[in-house]
Protein backbone atom coordinates (compact mmCIF):
# COMPACT_ATOMS: atom_id res chain seq x y z
CA UNK A 1 0.00 0.00 0.00
CA UNK A 2 0.84 3.73 -0.93
CA UNK A 3 -0.43 6.76 0.54
CA UNK A 4 0.64 9.82 -1.14
CA UNK A 5 0.42 12.99 0.86
CA UNK A 6 -0.37 16.67 -0.83
CA UNK A 7 -1.85 19.57 -1.20
CA UNK A 8 -2.03 23.31 -2.56
CA UNK A 9 -2.71 21.61 -6.04
CA UNK A 10 -3.07 24.18 -8.78
CA UNK A 11 -2.77 24.46 -12.24
CA UNK A 12 -4.54 22.54 -15.23
CA UNK A 13 -3.95 20.26 -18.16
CA UNK A 14 -1.57 22.25 -20.25
CA UNK A 15 -4.87 21.79 -22.80
CA UNK A 16 -7.21 23.92 -21.01
CA UNK A 17 -9.31 21.24 -21.61
CA UNK A 18 -9.80 19.86 -17.88
CA UNK A 19 -9.23 22.32 -15.03
CA UNK A 20 -10.40 23.09 -11.95
CA UNK A 21 -14.81 24.59 -11.72
CA UNK A 22 -16.00 24.94 -7.90
CA UNK A 23 -19.25 25.14 -7.77
CA UNK A 24 -20.22 28.48 -5.66
CA UNK A 25 -17.28 30.54 -4.49
CA UNK A 26 -14.06 28.82 -4.24
CA UNK A 27 -12.67 27.85 -0.84
CA UNK A 28 -9.10 27.70 -2.70
CA UNK A 29 -6.69 30.14 -3.77
CA UNK A 30 -6.59 29.85 -7.53
CA UNK A 31 -9.80 29.12 -8.48
CA UNK A 32 -10.98 31.89 -6.49
CA UNK A 33 -8.45 34.31 -8.17
CA UNK A 34 -8.97 32.65 -11.70
CA UNK A 35 -13.01 34.15 -11.10
CA UNK A 36 -11.54 37.45 -10.19
CA UNK A 37 -9.93 37.23 -13.38
CA UNK A 38 -12.58 36.35 -15.34
CA UNK A 39 -15.07 39.01 -13.56
CA UNK A 40 -17.34 36.32 -11.79
CA UNK A 41 -16.28 37.73 -8.51
CA UNK A 42 -14.90 41.33 -7.36
CA UNK A 43 -11.11 40.88 -5.48
CA UNK A 44 -9.35 38.55 -4.05
CA UNK A 45 -8.99 38.00 -0.35
CA UNK A 46 -5.29 37.36 1.17
CA UNK A 47 -5.32 35.78 4.56
CA UNK A 48 -3.17 37.33 6.95
CA UNK A 49 -0.48 39.82 5.97
CA UNK A 50 1.48 39.94 9.58
CA UNK A 51 2.97 36.47 9.18
CA UNK A 52 7.45 36.43 9.72
CA UNK A 53 7.38 35.85 5.65
CA UNK A 54 9.07 37.98 3.51
CA UNK A 55 5.89 40.02 2.04
CA UNK A 56 3.77 38.92 4.96
CA UNK A 57 1.78 36.52 3.48
CA UNK A 58 1.65 32.53 4.13
CA UNK A 59 4.51 30.25 2.26
CA UNK A 60 2.98 27.01 0.69
CA UNK A 61 3.86 24.40 -1.01
CA UNK A 62 1.93 24.88 -4.31
CA UNK A 63 2.38 21.54 -6.72
CA UNK A 64 0.99 21.26 -10.38
CA UNK A 65 -1.61 18.87 -10.85
CA UNK A 66 -0.42 17.36 -13.65
CA UNK A 67 3.13 16.45 -11.23
CA UNK A 68 0.34 14.86 -9.08
CA UNK A 69 -0.89 12.89 -11.78
CA UNK A 70 2.69 11.41 -12.64
CA UNK A 71 2.96 10.80 -8.90
CA UNK A 72 0.05 8.58 -9.05
CA UNK A 73 1.50 6.68 -12.22
CA UNK A 74 4.86 6.38 -10.57
CA UNK A 75 2.96 4.96 -7.36
CA UNK A 76 1.78 2.14 -9.46
CA UNK A 77 4.52 1.45 -11.08
CA UNK A 78 5.67 0.26 -7.25
CA UNK A 79 2.76 -1.12 -5.89
CA UNK A 80 4.51 -4.60 -5.62
CA UNK A 81 7.98 -3.02 -4.21
CA UNK A 82 6.87 -3.88 -0.37
CA UNK A 83 4.55 -5.48 1.90
CA UNK A 84 4.20 -2.80 4.00
CA UNK A 85 2.12 0.41 3.99
CA UNK A 86 4.31 3.20 2.37
CA UNK A 87 3.81 7.15 2.58
CA UNK A 88 5.31 9.78 0.57
CA UNK A 89 5.15 13.88 0.63
CA UNK A 90 4.37 14.91 -2.79
CA UNK A 91 5.62 18.58 -3.42
CA UNK A 92 8.10 20.95 -5.00
CA UNK A 93 9.85 21.58 -1.75
CA UNK A 94 10.13 25.57 -2.59
CA UNK A 95 7.77 28.03 -0.93
CA UNK A 96 5.98 30.73 -2.65
CA UNK A 97 4.33 33.03 -0.55
CA UNK A 98 -0.16 34.07 -1.39
CA UNK A 99 1.15 37.46 -2.68
CA UNK A 100 4.17 35.57 -5.18
CA UNK A 101 1.19 33.27 -6.49
CA UNK A 102 -0.75 36.45 -7.18
CA UNK A 103 2.32 38.08 -9.08
CA UNK A 104 2.67 35.26 -10.46
CA UNK A 105 -0.43 35.04 -12.16
CA UNK A 106 -0.83 38.66 -13.17
CA UNK A 107 2.08 37.68 -14.92
CA UNK A 108 0.46 34.57 -16.80
CA UNK A 109 -2.46 35.90 -17.86
CA UNK A 110 -2.45 40.11 -18.26
CA UNK A 111 -4.97 40.71 -15.69
CA UNK A 112 -4.45 42.74 -12.40
CA UNK A 113 -5.85 40.63 -9.72
CA UNK A 114 -8.07 43.14 -7.21
CA UNK A 115 -7.22 41.88 -3.58
CA UNK A 116 -7.41 42.90 0.34
CA UNK A 117 -5.22 41.55 2.65
CA UNK A 118 -8.08 40.11 5.94
CA UNK A 119 -7.26 38.73 9.39
CA UNK A 120 -5.57 35.25 9.10
CA UNK A 121 -7.89 32.24 9.01
CA UNK A 122 -7.47 30.29 12.58
CA UNK A 123 -5.11 27.37 12.92
CA UNK A 124 -3.12 28.87 9.40
CA UNK A 125 0.66 28.20 9.93
CA UNK A 126 3.16 30.70 8.13
CA UNK A 127 4.61 28.79 5.83
CA UNK A 128 4.50 24.66 5.18
CA UNK A 129 6.71 23.15 2.74
CA UNK A 130 6.73 19.66 1.48
CA UNK A 131 9.58 17.63 1.68
CA UNK A 132 10.06 15.30 -1.12
CA UNK A 133 13.33 13.72 -1.12
CA UNK A 134 11.86 10.46 0.26
CA UNK A 135 10.72 9.85 -2.93
CA UNK A 136 12.71 11.28 -5.14
CA UNK A 137 15.53 9.04 -3.52
CA UNK A 138 13.45 6.01 -3.66
CA UNK A 139 11.20 6.59 -7.20
CA UNK A 140 13.21 9.65 -8.66
CA UNK A 141 9.98 11.29 -9.05
CA UNK A 142 10.53 15.17 -8.48
CA UNK A 143 7.81 17.94 -9.48
CA UNK A 144 8.48 19.39 -12.77
CA UNK A 145 5.98 21.94 -12.95
CA UNK A 146 6.71 25.30 -11.68
CA UNK A 147 4.49 28.70 -10.18
CA UNK A 148 4.94 30.29 -13.98
CA UNK A 149 3.38 26.79 -15.62
CA UNK A 150 0.96 26.30 -13.11
CA UNK A 151 -0.51 30.23 -13.19
CA UNK A 152 -0.38 29.58 -17.23
CA UNK A 153 -2.20 26.40 -17.06
CA UNK A 154 -4.74 27.03 -14.98
CA UNK A 155 -5.15 30.35 -16.68
CA UNK A 156 -5.78 28.64 -20.29
CA UNK A 157 -8.40 26.57 -18.40
CA UNK A 158 -9.89 29.46 -17.20
CA UNK A 159 -10.08 31.48 -20.55
CA UNK A 160 -11.43 28.39 -22.36
CA UNK A 161 -14.05 27.93 -19.82
CA UNK A 162 -14.85 31.46 -18.17
CA UNK A 163 -18.22 30.26 -16.86
CA UNK A 164 -16.95 26.80 -16.01
CA UNK A 165 -17.85 23.94 -17.66
CA UNK A 166 -21.22 23.97 -19.52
Amino acid sequence: MIALRYFNLVGAHESGSLGEDPRGVPNNLMPYMMQVAVGRLEKLQVFGGDYPTPDGSGIRDYLHVMDVADAHRVAIEHLDDAPRMRDFNLGTGIGASVLQLVAAFQEASGIAIPYEVAGRQTGDAASLIADPSRIDKEWGWRAARDIQAMCRDAWRFQRLHPNGYS
